[in-house]
């Protein structure tokens, strides 16, 4: 049986949206103001953040960027002319291209890190809250006992055309 989507369950999606939209902004501008395009500030996260066990490959770093493998080639192009990066060969296969953060790199992302953490310490609960109004299932409704919103709107269109036909009369 398909539930029909609540009122509530619009809202909420509607307003993680708005939080995720907003924190990614956000985000954007505070890495803007530390002298890193939005792009670059990811890709040193995601160099940092990497799961344990995990190796800063291109390939690896592409796929936490969502990006074509030249693109993330390009943008690791850039961040090593800032001194933010270095690429190495690796040791067992030396077509593989490993990435690391260098000092200048490490320091400017614990910068728009630190800024980011400290947003989402004392703004994440409503971001949370969207989350958490999304997982709770919706009450069951008795089809047989209860008509859905669309057979009730429906069922006033009848009435009102109803009555604007009666009152043409």
């Amino acid at each position: 049986m398909v539930t029909e989507i609540t009122t509530d369950e619009y809202r909420a999606l509607a307003e993680l949206r708005y939080r995720i939209r907003h924190f990614l902004r956000e985000g954007d501008a505070v890495a803007q103001a530390a002298g890193l395009e939005p792009q670059q500030y990811l890709l040193l996260l995601a160099i940092r953040g990497l799961p344990a066990g995990a190796e800063a490959t291109i390939q690896t770093l592409a796929e936490r960027l969502v990006l074509k493998h030249h693109s993330t080639v390009e943008l690791i192009d850039r961040l090593e002319t800032h001194g933010y990066v270095r690429r190495s060969r690796g040791r067992d296969d030396r077509r593989r291209v490993m990435v690391s953060l260098l000092p200048r790199g490490e320091r400017l992302l614990e910068q728009v890190a630190r800024h980011r953490i400290g947003e989402l310490r004392s703004n994440g609960h409503a971001l949370v809250r969207a989350i958490d109004q999304l997982l709770q299932k919706p009450p069951q409704s008795n089809s047989r006992k209860t008509r859905s919103n669309r057979e009730k709107v429906q069922s006033r269109r009848t009435t009102a055309k109803r009555g604007t036909i009666r009152e043409s009369h």
